[in-house]
């Protein structure tokens, strides 16, 4: 009879994990770069936190000779093709997007196949494979002005079709090809939740992401990008906010004013916590620490993928500036 092997003995990890985090930053050289959907702990960790354009802006500065990326994995990506001479590193390699994966290049590239006049602006939330194939690159933030950026000639926006339907709405683009897409926490808002939770509340501003479905939407008083929300959150004079994007942005926005009450959307299952991204939350201070210790797991990108992905993103943060 075979017996299985042991167990491994549990990683030993210091008992101040921050303080720990902080040294290996620095004997790395390294730079901390976190979303805004990261945990609370993280992002006080961070050198720099922002939305993905933010991000974006914050990697191409990027004087360190290591990147610590805790987000998704296609934000990784983008700081590797805006850095291939630095070594990019993520907590978890499985911290994907369902926007990303549900894009896969080779679909794509048979989608684009059958629109060939078409211009394609890929949202950020995309792999570098998919950013390689398009003409501009967009975030939640800039996604109209990069639209109108074509004006006149077809177009097709992928992968969100509820940012594209959005964003065809305020540029004036109903003719928009749109990839359908969507993202699994912010398609999971209730609009009938919302609804009901805004007659209990009658003081409060509803503010959504543009991710959102357009029931929810049609709700708001406010959509915006998720900088814009938390800016938006802070300038409101509406002592109660009802928020509807991922709840990693309430730190930041209690940080900023702790007096406002801050409600979340209500989900279509009640039961569980659907407005936190799981992917997101696969980074923790333990898997940040260990990467930052080993300098792995590593994101690279193929040399002729990163050179064709760069001239959209270069592209869009010139147009951004």
């Amino acid at each position: 009879m075979s017996l299985a092997a042991p167990a491994s003995p549990p990683e030993e990890l210091p008992e101040d994990l921050e303080e720990a985090i902080l040294e290996l930053k620095a004997e790395r050289n390294a730079v901390l770069l976190a979303h805004y959907y990261q945990e609370s702990e993280i992002q006080d960790l961070a050198d720099a936190v922002g939305d993905s354009l933010g991000l974006a802006r914050a990697a191409q500065k990027v004087d360190k000779d290591v990147i610590a990326f805790c987000g998704v994995h296609f934000m990784a990506e983008t700081a590797k093709i805006l850095n291939p001479e630095r070594t990019v590193v993520i907590p978890d390699m499985e911290a994907g997007c369902s926007l990303a994966d549900g894009c896969p290049a080779d679909a794509f590239r048979a989608f684009k196949a059958q629109h060939p006049d078409a211009a394609v602006v890929s949202y950020i939330n995309t792999s570098a494979e998919v950013k390689a194939l398009s003409d501009l690159i967009c975030t939640s933030s800039n996604a109209v002005q990069m639209v109108e950026h074509f004006k006149g000639r077809p177009l097709i926006f992928a992968p969100d079709r509820h940012l594209g339907r959005f964003v065809a709405q305020k540029a004036n683009r109903p003719d928009l090809i749109l990839w359908p897409g969507a993202c699994v926490v912010h398609e999971q808002f209730s609009a009938k939740g919302l609804a009901q939770l805004k007659v209990r509340h009658p003081e409060a501003e509803v503010l959504a992401h543009p991710e959102c479905e357009e029931a929810v939407l049609a709700q708001a008083d406010f959509v915006a990008s998720t900088t814009g929300i938390i800016d938006r959150a802070v300038e409101s004079p509406a002592p109660t906010l009802i928020i509807a994007t991922e709840e990693g942005v309430f730190h930041q926005i209690r940080k900023r004013v702790p007096e406002k009450e801050l409600i979340q959307a209500p989900g279509q299952d009640e039961s569980c916590s659907c407005n936190q991204c799981p992917y997101m939350r696969l980074n923790t201070l333990e898997k940040l620490y260990l990467c930052l210790r080993d300098l792995e797991p590593e994101v690279t990108v193929p040399e002729d993928v990163r050179l064709a992905a760069l001239r959209p993103i270069e592209k869009m943060l010139e147009l951004s500036a």
